[in-house]
């Protein structure tokens, strides 16, 4: 099979093979009355189960004109006040979310067949906070912050290497370097649903709807 036929390589996939994927049982009437304790469940059992980097999501936003785009980032924490992750708010995200301010994430943890998603409007936290959330992170993540202007033309990959290359060197002596522009964002969830596969395609899907008390409705789905 040559390597380009994309139709053939992708019949012989397997969908959640039983040497890689632990399908477990999810009984829906037994999970709590908010979505964040049963992310939180859920998540450390990803890590405990040797998911690759669990704490990356799907980040879908739209511009000032409705049209979607997608990425993937990195999860910074998720509390009461929502799930948060970072950008510059000049990057094209920085720029969406100034526009429109809703978002949907989803996280994918094929080791156990489980998703999660999660709709909302999304804030941003002020200055000080944000600046404190990247200098609680590791040096590289400092640089990248540093390092020229997301989402900007890029005019060659020489251009980029001396920028990262001062830009590691600024985060390693000032590891308390500002990067203005940095900014940290939260969603909260307007819904949340938890999916977990079943190996008789009987996947169980169950929604948490926000209500103006505070509270959660929750809603089985078919899969």
């Amino acid at each position: 099979m040559a390597a380009t036929d994309l139709h053939a390589l992708l019949r012989s996939l397997l969908v959640w093979s039983p040497g890689t994927t632990e399908l477990r049982p999810f009984d829906p009437a037994a999970a709590p009355a908010a979505p964040l304790p049963l992310f939180t469940t859920w998540f450390a059992e990803a890590v405990a189960a040797g998911q690759p980097e669990p704490h990356t999501m799907s980040l879908a936003t739209t511009d000032d004109e409705g049209r979607a785009d997608v990425r993937i980032v990195l999860l910074h924490g998720a509390d009461p006040h929502g799930w948060s992750f970072g950008s510059h708010v000049t990057s094209r995200k920085g720029h969406q979310l100034s526009a429109r301010p809703y978002a949907a994430l989803a996280f994918y943890w094929p080791v156990l067949g489980r998703q999660v998603r999660l709709r909302g409007p999304v804030t941003a936290a002020p200055s000080e906070e944000s600046q404190a959330d990247l200098h609680a992170r590791s040096t590289g993540a400092l640089a990248a912050a540093l390092t020229g202007r997301q989402s900007g033309p890029l005019s060659s990959l020489e251009e980029l290497r001396e920028e990262s290359e001062a830009a590691w060197a600024r985060a390693r002596t000032d590891p308390a370097a500002p990067s203005p522009t940095w900014t940290l964002y939260r969603l909260r969830p307007q819904e949340a649903e938890f999916f977990q596969g079943d190996p008789d395609r009987r996947h169980v899907r169950l929604r948490y709807v926000a209500e103006e008390d505070g509270g959660w409705r929750r809603q089985l789905l078919w899969p």
